[in-house]
């Protein structure tokens, strides 16, 4: 079904570029202008776990927990490296498939696959836990919240499983639209409540313990007469911070909602299937057709917008130190001064697209890209020292 589902998004994007005018030339992706580096990025380590070629990494990032860094493979393999040198702790072959993950926590790594089994192993060692069979495809990192690992499929469930057998504990679901986007918004935590994001727009709080529906929000409303014109899916992780939460969706909306009642704050029209970041003052989001936009935080006003990167498939930013990074198809890291929005370094760490955000672990950022190359570089002060 969400096979068909995808061909379908494809077949229709393909009539609706035919319909157009045939002299209409479709825009290419933005040249990246000679950039003279005003921040000093020392790259640090490299690492590889594998999996690239044709097979699409979809959901396989990273995660790190106690300084240990975790990643997986498309086909298989899930390995754990130190943090701070990059060399090798484990390796295990789950033999399977891998679409998604790895979430880290509790003692567990977490990986899930396009046949919507879930996987846990034990992080100090990666010796197989549990598997537990679920009916739909898990394209989203799952999360491990104490006794519990939350997991999103492509059915429109969201489920608990406990974290010692894998054991169903809660599912809730909504609607899933004919039409959707290939990919699902990862639950975030917060607090006692589990928050996730669905294919018709919507954004619902989820009691921990229970499952039971604290409040839904509509972020992202479908609008226009076809199936495709109407995506309004909300697949971006959410950002929480203090009382607030933020979403964004795709041909919809970006908002800030109130933790505790899903009231919208402000919301305003953006599209991004990546997803935000945030500090203490703005949110960072890479939009659907490649600008990063900083907007304030109390308002949603745009503080700058940089559109020296259009058209370049961004990953999702990722704050870091002074500024906030961002990958894009061709293997370009992007540094963004977080204060004007104007470049300030750029690296390459191999020629493979970088889809995932970078992580950040104590005073290093950390990239994977669709290859399942893994570098490691630090920032910080003026290049050139």
């Amino acid at each position: 079904m969400t096979l068909w589902r995808t061909l379908v998004v494809v077949v229709a994007a393909l009539a609706g570029l035919a319909a157009c005018d045939k002299d209409k030339k479709v825009d290419p992706p933005a040249e990246l202008v000679d950039l003279k580096a005003t921040l000093a990025v020392d790259r640090l380590w490299s690492a590889d776990v594998g999996g690239g070629g044709e097979k699409l990494r979809l959901a396989l990032g990273l995660a790190e927990e106690g300084g240990t860094l975790f990643a997986a493979s498309r086909d298989g393999e899930v390995r754990a490296f130190d943090a701070a040198t990059g060399r090798g702790r484990w390796k295990t072959d789950t033999k399977l498939e891998l679409s998604a993950g790895p979430a880290a926590g509790s003692g567990l790594v977490v990986v899930g696959t396009n046949g919507g089994r879930v996987v846990a192993l034990d992080a100090s060692n990666g010796r197989p836990r549990w598997q537990t069979q679920l009916s739909g495809e898990v394209l989203a990192t799952p999360l491990v919240a104490g006794d519990r690992v939350i997991v999103r499929t492509v059915d429109g469930r969201l489920r608990a499983l406990a974290n010692g057998d894998g054991k169903e504990l809660w599912a809730v679901e909504d609607l899933v639209p004919r039409l959707t986007l290939r990919g699902t918004s990862p639950p975030a935590l917060a607090g006692d409540t589990v928050l996730g994001g669905f294919d018709s727009g919507k954004v619902m709080a989820v009691a921990l313990d229970s499952g039971e529906i604290v409040w839904q929000a509509q972020v992202s409303s479908p609008r226009g007469r076809s199936e495709l014109e109407r995506l309004a899916d909300v697949d971006a992780a959410m950002r929480v911070s203090g009382g607030d939460a933020y979403a964004v969706g795709y041909q919809g909306r970006v908002a800030m909602l109130a933790l505790d009642s899903g009231q919208i704050w402000w919301a305003r029209d953006l599209s991004s299937y990546r997803g935000l970041d945030l500090d203490a003052d703005q949110l960072y989001v890479a939009t659907s057709d490649g600008d990063v936009v900083a907007l304030r935080r109390r308002d949603g006003s745009i503080a700058w917008q940089q559109q020296g990167l259009k058209r370049r498939g961004l990953s999702t930013p990722t704050v870091f130190g002074e500024a906030v990074i961002v990958g894009d198809f061709d293997g370009y890291l992007h540094w963004l001064d977080r204060g004007s929005g104007r470049f300030v370094a750029r690296e390459r760490p191999g020629r493979a697209r970088i889809s995932r955000a970078p992580l950040v672990v104590g005073d290093r950022v950390v990239v994977i890209d669709d290859d399942g190359g893994i570098t490691a570089y630090r920032s910080g002060g003026a290049a050139g020292r």
